[in-house]
């Protein structure tokens, strides 16, 4: 399955990162890799929670940071 890896740059300065395809999965960062590496981690986590409680099935996995 691909996922899309949305970020963009707050007016505070603030990155925020959002993987649209999972509800909830999104994180800010100081810098837009922090960001990006914080949304991965919880969507990862995310997703091995829905495997664990049979809420999808096992997959590959791909995620594309739109430009």
């Amino acid at each position: 399955m691909d996922y899309s890896l949305e970020i963009e740059q707050e007016a505070d300065g603030r990155w925020l990162a959002e993987v649209p395809e999972l509800p909830g999965v999104l994180a800010y960062g100081a810098t837009s890799d922090e960001a990006i590496v914080k949304a991965e981690t919880l969507a990862l986590r995310v997703m091995a929670d829905m495997l664990e409680h049979g809420e999808a099935k096992a997959q590959s996995i791909r995620f594309t940071v739109a430009a």
